[in-house]
């Protein structure tokens, strides 16, 4: 199992960034995939989850309360991808974000990508 983070970097309060995860050795279309997050001296928390897809074709959703109506998880299944767009972004959402999968019972990591958000 690898899973790639990207699209990371600085930005100014109420600015945007999408970050994508790649993943691969799995079969990515039957896990539920998850971003969290972990600032400086804070433990890691889980910031979204999707689903893997519904027979609506979608999959469902669920958000911390912190970043609701902000943040949007997606996943493209033809490219085992998972997204994780951010609006509105705040000081407070500076952070190392990850991309996480379960297989197997064992939870996989990615690398991380930096988020910075300041003026």
């Amino acid at each position: 199992v690898q899973l790639v983070e990207s699209g990371g970097g600085l930005v100014q309060p109420g600015g945007s960034l999408r970050l994508s995860c790649a993943a691969s050795g799995f079969t990515f279309s039957i896990y539920p995939m998850r971003w969290f997050r972990q600032a400086p001296g804070k433990e890691r928390e889980l910031v979204a989850t999707i689903s893997s897809i519904s027979s609506t074709g979608a999959g469902n959703t669920n958000y911390a309360d912190s970043v609701k109506g902000r943040f949007t998880i997606s996943r493209d299944n033809a490219k085992n991808t998972v997204y994780l767009q951010m609006n509105s972004l705040k000081p407070e959402d500076t952070a190392v974000y990850y991309c996480n999968v379960v297989v197997s019972l064992r939870p996989y990591w990615g690398q991380g990508t930096q988020v910075t958000v300041s003026s």
